[in-house]
């Protein structure tokens, strides 16, 4: 009798307790599910602004590189514009020139610059250099450095883009003159969207 007395008594509140317990687990079904979607459209977003700020450096420094033969008459080393659109390079893009047509872009470089130097233009030394160092460059700069230690590829861009900052003010007498110069807007705007994705990318990696 005491037995069905306390099964009487314990079972509506075991019930209770259980439709309880799974009231609480649909409710925490249903915010894991919105914390989900939620960091899915934000790393989304975040993903976008990355590929956009990537797109966007790349494209200055490409600027930079072409306007060097045209009508930036400054002393600086271009060259080093080469490595930044290196490690900047979107990976599309990025693959594509490390393909086959790539190799044979790379490979009429050097065909033309060892044995028709005479004919071989000014204006492609440095767009050839960048095309076969995108060929030839080992797996630790073309993927890890790239890749899953990006820090080092945006942190040697960084480097490169405040010495071409500091050379383009020196060059110009003062950053208000920079500004001055001709085509100085074009030019100084230029250098500094090269600061954009590295100070970008770094933050990213150690968030």
């Amino acid at each position: 009798m005491a037995k069905s007395f306390l099964a009487m008594k314990t079972g509506p509140a075991a019930g209770a307790s259980e439709a309880l317990l799974e009231s609480d687990l649909r409710e925490l079904t249903m915010a894991a599910r919105k914390l989900a979607n939620h960091a899915i459209v934000l790393g989304g977003g975040i993903g976008f602004i990355g590929t956009f700020l990537q797109w966007l450096a790349f494209a200055a420094a490409v600027y930079l590189l072409v306007l060097d033969k045209t009508n930036w008459k400054t002393n600086m080393l271009t060259g080093l514009l080469v490595p930044y659109i290196f490690f900047t390079m979107p990976g599309l893009l990025f693959g594509f020139i490390r393909g086959e047509i790539g190799s044979w872009v790379a490979f009429v470089f050097v065909v033309l610059r060892l044995f028709f130097p005479r004919h071989f233009p000014d204006w492609l030394e440095l767009p050839g250099s960048l095309i076969l160092l995108t060929v030839v460059a080992p797996a630790i700069f073309a993927d890890t450095f790239r890749g899953s230690w990006l820090i080092i590829g945006v942190g040697v861009c960084l480097v490169i883009g405040c010495y071409l900052l500091h050379e383009h003010i020196k060059a110009s007498g003062g950053l208000k003159e920079a500004f001055k110069k001709p085509n100085g807007w074009s030019n100084t705007i230029g250098i500094l969207l090269l600061f954009i994705y590295p100070v970008w990318a770094v933050v990213m990696w150690f968030l």
